[in-house]
């Protein structure tokens, strides 16, 4: 009796071995006992065989089975979930039959993602010019591995914003898009960047894409003729988004605010002649520094900005390519946003006039030298005011342009004597007036050498002696004004009780300005002046009304 239990023992563990061996036995089995899938996962049908009912059940989240439970045999759905690593992985799922308790395995083995790092378009071409809110474009990298954006050393046209390889649920690829930003081709040649995709890690990859970016070259424009200055104010004018341009089908001499070189005028050489001799541009709208094709207009003289969109909102650096142009005589760059211009300014020898009206400069530029413009006669810095503001010891604001971050009058200016014209009108310059001390005296032969000017000057500083315009007003001034303004031998031409006494508002400390020692009128000037004329006060003239 025990030797019959012990054969139906084995005789059972038999067959419950042979199932597994030999995917199932007659009470439950399937075609095949292992399924392969790729990391992406996906579906796979397999037919089960059974002759009672059975159910199915799994330990591995990512394998779904469909029908979970039935009667008899079906075909099973097995759904497999894109794998999260790049590590293989391996699930079970368990077949039971429910009426004899037998069971059969299906093996379910995936692939682990490789690392790889690989894009939608390896090949992006961009335009030698747009607009800067349409400069750039976005890359699309797929990947299961953090990375770094590598551009060539070299290649400052191209740079990318910054971006997150967020792999938070494993090493599965995920797409990370990239924007990348470029500037302006100035130069008539195409130009190849090829970008790398660095791995943080070491490890092989499977994949690894590089992005090749093309710029195709700006227009070509002969230098020095008179068809390259034609093509080069035309591109400006486009590039500034001016009001009002240029028909390109008519010539250059019948186009408003164009002026061109004509035999007749002084200075006028073979070469030059129908070449641009001035030329503006006014009423614009752009966020970015002059065009580089300014470079181009080598025969001007003159060349005049005026009057940007929303100049207060803006922070312009202004570039090189202006100054190239070493003939400049006149330059005009106003209402334009600049907040600093470059060293290489001061290759403008031949400047005579220099206008930087109604910009957002913060201190004067250092540029601004005479040893840097030997033949500077006129500078004029009026109305760098970003904001009005009255009161300056009573905003939140900062960074408000008018000069606020000068700590006190920029001396140097007045040192400046070549300069017949000196406007810095309508700024934040505070403090009071340099008493210029320890600057050049007048001494009593200058004074009894002209007959106009008087003993008074004697041992007074001697402060651009010949400046015919000096307006200061409508800043944040205050002290007493010193003598070498209250007895200039100009003061009389330089309407002072216009442009250079009044003065508005409070400064940064909450001083008040205005100068301490303010005349009423001129008449303590003209009793030093005797031999010039008498001007009239406004008292004077209610007077003889009278």
């Amino acid at each position: 009796m025990r030797i019959r239990l012990y054969i139906f023992l084995a005789f059972a563990l038999f067959v419950g071995v042979a199932c597994s061996d030999d995917k199932g036995a007659e009470g439950v089995s399937f075609e095949q006992g292992v399924i392969k899938v790729e990391a992406v996962g996906g579906s796979h049908k397999v037919q089960l065989t059974s002759s009672d009912r059975w159910i199915a059940s799994t330990d591995n989240p990512w394998i779904t089975i469909t029908p979970a439970n039935g009667v008899g045999s079906t075909m099973c759905e097995f759904r497999v979930d894109s794998a999260l690593n790049v590590e293989p992985r391996r699930g079970v799922v368990i077949i039971r039959n429910l009426a004899t308790n037998e069971e059969c395995e299906m093996v379910v083995e995936q692939e682990g993602f490789p690392y790889g790092i690989t894009l939608k378009d390896t090949e992006v071409s961009v335009d030698s010019y747009r607009n800067p809110e349409n400069r750039y474009f976005d890359v699309t990298v797929n990947t299961n591995i953090d990375f770094d954006v590598n551009i060539p050393e070299g290649v400052e046209w191209l740079s990318n914003d910054d971006y997150r390889v967020v792999l938070n649920r494993g090493e599965r690829p995920r797409d990370v898009k990239i924007r990348f930003k470029w500037k302006i081709n100035t130069s008539d040649e195409e130009r190849l960047a090829q970008v790398r995709f660095l791995p943080k890690q070491q490890v092989e990859l499977a994949r690894h894409d590089q992005l090749s970016v093309r710029q195709e070259g700006a227009e070509p424009i002969i230098p020095d003729t008179r068809a390259g200055d034609s093509i080069a104010v035309l591109n400006i004018a486009r590039k500034l988004n001016t009001l009002s341009s240029w028909e390109s089908s008519e010539p250059m001499e019948m186009w408003d605010n164009v002026t061109l070189w004509d035999e007749t005028m002084e200075g006028c050489t073979p070469e030059n002649k129908g070449r641009i001799r001035s030329a503006q541009f006014v009423l614009f709208n752009i966020k970015e520094t002059i065009p580089f094709e300014v470079r181009y207009l080598t025969a001007a003289e003159e060349l005049y900005f005026f009057g940007n969109t929303n100049t207060f909102l803006l922070n312009i650096e202004l570039g090189d390519d202006i100054s190239e142009l070493t003939q400049l005589k006149r330059l005009t760059i106003g209402s334009y946003g600049l907040i600093s211009v470059p060293q290489s300014l001061a290759k403008l020898k031949n400047l005579e006039y220099l206008n930087l009206a109604a910009n957002n400069f913060q201190r004067v530029p250092d540029i601004l030298t005479p040893e840097n413009f030997p033949r500077l006669k006129a500078l004029v810095l009026n109305a760098n005011q970003r904001n009005v503001i009255y009161d300056l010891s009573n905003t939140s604001r900062e960074n408000y342009g008018g000069f606020s971050g000068e700590q006190e009058f920029p001396e140097r200016l007045l040192k400046w004597n070549n300069l017949d014209t000196l406007v810095l009108s309508v700024n934040y310059l505070s403090g009071k007036l340099p008493s210029m001390e320890h600057h050049e005296k007048w001494t009593a032969e200058e004074v009894h050498a002209c007959d106009t000017l008087p003993d008074i000057l004697i041992g007074k500083p001697k402060v651009m002696p010949t400046t015919k315009l000096l307006a200061i007003n409508l800043n944040r001034l205050s002290g007493e004004a010193p003598d070498w303004l209250l007895y200039h031998p100009m003061l009389d031409w330089w309407v002072p009780f216009s442009l250079v006494f009044p003065q508005e508002g409070r400064d940064a400390n909450g001083v008040q300005a205005g100068f301490d020692n303010e005349p009423v009128n001129l008449n303590y000037y003209y009793e030093h002046y005797t031999k010039k004329k008498l001007a009239q006060s406004s008292n004077d003239e209610v007077l003889e009304e009278e």
